[in-house]
C-alpha cells in the first residue's frame, strides 16, 4: 500500500476540491434560477453559463477522471497483491491533467468558455479550454496503459488463475474509456480546435454531435463502473456476507463494456441530421444496456441477504433489518439502490423515441442526469472514500455517525432537489436558461417548486461540505486502523474461469462490429452526402 498511498490521496483530493467547487456552484445557480434569485437580482445570463459550465466540467471531468485514476491504482496494488508498475509514469499522468484542468479553467473564469461541459457547436471557446481538455484525456490515457500492464505482470506471475473481480472490471473500464474517447478525441482534434485556432471557417455541426454522442454515454458508465466495482468486491463484506456470484460480476462488466458503446446517438433524437432506422438501432442496443444493471441488483441484493440471513434474519424479508445499517458502506448502497430505482426510471422515459420527444430538453432530463449520476454514482464515490480512506492514511474513524449523517443529507438533498425537477420537466420546463420571467402567470406557477428544489440543492452543499471535512478530520485522527479485509469472497470462489472471463480479445472484437454497425454510416455520410448549408454553421 505504500506504494501508491501518496499517489491515490493527491488524485482523490483533486477530485474532492473540484467536487466542493462544484457543490458551491451549483447551490448558487439554483438560487439564481429560483424566485429568491429573480427577486433580488439574477446576474447576467454570461455569469450563468460561466457558472454552469465550470460546475459541469468540475462535475463530469475532474471529479470523475482523477477519482477514477486515483481508484484504479489503489485497486491494482491492493487486489493483485503487488506494487504499481510504472509509478512515474503515473505522476507524469496525473501533473500532465493537473496542467490541462488549470488550462480549462483559466478560459472559464475569464468567460472565453461558456459552452457547457457539452460544447456542441456552434458554441466555440478558447482553444486553450479544449487543448486543456485533451490533456485531461490523455493523462487518463497513461491510467489505462498502466492498468492493462498491472493485471499482464500479474497473468504473467499466476498464469491460469482468474484476475480478481475488483482488477477485472477496473480494466474492463480502462478498455471501455478508450474506446468511447475515440469519438470526442477526433471531434476536438480535426473539427472544434482548427475551428477555435481560426485554421477552418466552418464546422460541420451535425457530424460534431454524431462524434460527440460516440463519448457522451458510455462516459457516463466511466463514471458508473468505480461504484459497481464497490457494489461487487466491497460491500458484501462490509455488510458482514459474501459475494452471490464471481462469474456474474465478470458478466456484467463484459457486458458494461459491449453495450455501453454503440448507443450515444439516442441522445440525438432529435437531431435531423440521421434518419430514424439508425436512432432505432442505438434505441434498441440501449435497451440492452440495462441488462447489466438487472444482473447487478439481483446479485447484490443476494450477498445482502447472505449476510443479512448469516446475522439472524429470517422469513421473507427479515433478513434486511439485519444488515448493519449504521456501517456507512452498508447505507450508502441502499441509498444508492433508491435513488437508481428513480433515475433508472426516467432513463427508459428518455431511451423511448415518442417519450424522449415529450421531455426533450426539459428539466426532466436534468433530473435524471443528476439523479443516477449526482446520487447513485457519487454517494458511492462518498462510501469507497470512506471505506479505503484508512487505508491510505493509516488512521480510523472516531466514530461512523458524522458520516452516516453526510449520506444521509446526499440522499435527501437529492431526492428534494430532483423530484420538483421531473414534475416541472413534464410541464415543459426546459432547462439550459439563465432564469425565469416569473411575472408571467404559467412560469409563476413553477415559483414553488423551484424554490423546493432550491432548498434540496442547500441539504446537498452541507452534504458536501461535512464530506470533505469528514476526510480531512481522518488524517487527524489519533486512533490507529483496524487491520481486516477489503474484498468480499464469492459464496463458490473460482479457481478457474474460461478465458473469455479472464481477458478482453473477444469482447474488443464484439464492440468493434457493434460500433461499425451502429456507426459505420451515420459518421460516413457526412463525407459520402456532405450536409446542405443550412446544417454547416459558421463558427463565431
Amino acid at each position: 500500500m505504500r506504494n501508491v498511498e501518496r499517489l491515490c490521496l493527491a488524485h482523490f483530493w483533486v477530485a474532492f476540491a473540484a467536487f466542493l467547487v462544484a457543490s458551491l456552484l451549483g447551490a448558487w445557480q439554483m438560487w439564481v434560477r429560483s424566485p429568491l434569485g429573480a427577486n433580488i437580482g439574477t446576474p447576467t445570463p454570461g455569469h450563468y453559463f460561466m457558472s454552469v459550465t465550470a460546475h459541469g466540467v468540475s462535475m463530469a471531468y475532474v471529479l470523475t477522471t482523477f477519482f477514477i485514476m486515483g481508484f484504479g491504482y489503489f485497486v491494482a496494488v491492493t487486489s493483485l497483491g503487488r506494487p504499481l508498475p510504472g509509478k512515474v509514469w503515473a505522476w507524469i499522468a496525473f501533473w500532465m491533467a493537473i496542467v490541462g484542468v488549470v488550462m480549462v479553467l483559466i478560459p472559464i473564469i475569464m468567460g472565453q468558455a461558456s459552452v457547457l461541459f457539452t460544447f456542441y457547436p456552434p458554441l466555440t471557446a478558447s482553444p486553450w479550454f479544449y487543448i486543456g481538455l485533451v490533456l485531461v484525456v490523455v493523462g487518463s490515457w497513461v491510467w489505462c496503459i498502466l492498468m492493462f500492464v498491472a493485471m499482464r505482470e500479474w497473468k504473467r506471475e499466476n498464469p491460469g488463475q482468474p484476475v480478481p473481480l475488483a482488477m477485472f472490471a477496473t480494466v474492463a473500464n480502462a478498455v471501455m474509456w478508450l474506446w468511447t474517447t475515440v469519438g470526442v478525441a477526433a471531434e476536438l482534434l480535426f473539427q472544434v480546435i482548427p475551428a477555435s485556432l481560426g485554421i477552418v471557417q466552418t464546422i460541420d455541426a451535425g457530424l460534431a454531435r454524431t462524434l460527440f454522442s460516440w463519448t457522451l454515454h458510455a462516459i457516463v458508465y466511466f463514471w458508473l463502473i468505480p461504484a459497481y466495482i464497490a457494489l461487487y468486491t466491497m460491500i458484501p463484506r462490509a455488510a458482514g456476507g459474501r459475494l452471490y456470484s464471481d462469474t456474474m460480476g465478470r458478466l456484467t462488466f463484459i457486458l458494461f463494456l459491449v453495450y455501453s458503446l454503440p448507443v450515444g446517438m439516442h441522445h440525438l433524437m432529435m437531431d435531423p441530421e440521421h434518419g430514424n432506422g439508425w436512432k432505432f438501432i442505438q434505441m434498441l442496443l440501449t435497451v440492452f444496456v440495462s441488462v447489466p444493471t438487472l444482473l447487478t441488483i439481483f446479485t447484490i441484493m443476494a450477498s445482502l441477504e447472505i449476510a443479512g440471513r448469516l446475522r439472524g434474519g429470517r422469513g421473507v424479508f427479515g433478513w434486511i433489518a439485519k444488515l448493519p445499517w449504521e456501517r456507512p458502506a452498508v447505507l450508502a448502497t441502499g441509498l444508492a439502490f433508491v435513488m437508481l430505482g428513480f433515475g433508472g426510471f426516467g432513463g427508459l422515459i428518455n431511451m423511448g423515441y415518442g417519450m424522449n420527444a415529450m421531455v426533450h430538453n426539459t428539466s426532466w432530463v436534468t433530473a435524471h442526469f443528476h439523479l443516477i449520476f449526482g446520487g447513485s454514482v457519487v454517494i458511492m464515490y462518498f462510501a469507497i472514500a470512506y471505506e479505503i480512506w484508512p487505508r491510505l492514511t493509516g488512521r480510523e474513524h472516531a466514530s461512523p455517525a458524522p458520516l452516516r449523517w453526510q449520506l444521509w443529507l446526499w440522499f435527501i438533498g437529492m431526492m428534494v432537489m430532483t423530484l420538483p425537477w421531473h414534475l416541472l420537466g413534464l410541464q415543459g420546463q426546459w432547462r439550459r436558461v439563465a432564469n425565469f420571467n416569473y411575472a408571467d402567470p404559467i412560469i409563476a406557477a413553477w415559483g414553488p417548486w423551484v424554490l423546493v428544489s432550491f432548498f434540496g440543492g442547500l441539504v446537498l452543499l452541507a452534504s458536501a461540505l461535512l464530506f470533505v471535512r469528514n476526510l480531512a478530520v481522518l488524517h487527524r485522527s489519533p486512533l490507529p486502523v483496524a487491520q481486516r479485509p477489503l474484498y468480499a469472497l464469492a459464496v463458490h470462489p473460482p479457481h478457474r474461469v474460461p478465458a473469455a472471463l479472464n481477458g478482453f480479445g473477444l469482447w474488443n472484437v464484439l464492440v468493434l462490429v457493434l460500433m461499425l454497425l451502429a456507426y459505420g454510416y451515420p459518421i460516413a455520410q457526412f463525407v459520402i452526402e456532405p450536409s446542405p448549408a443550412a446544417m454547416v454553421h459558421r463558427m463565431h
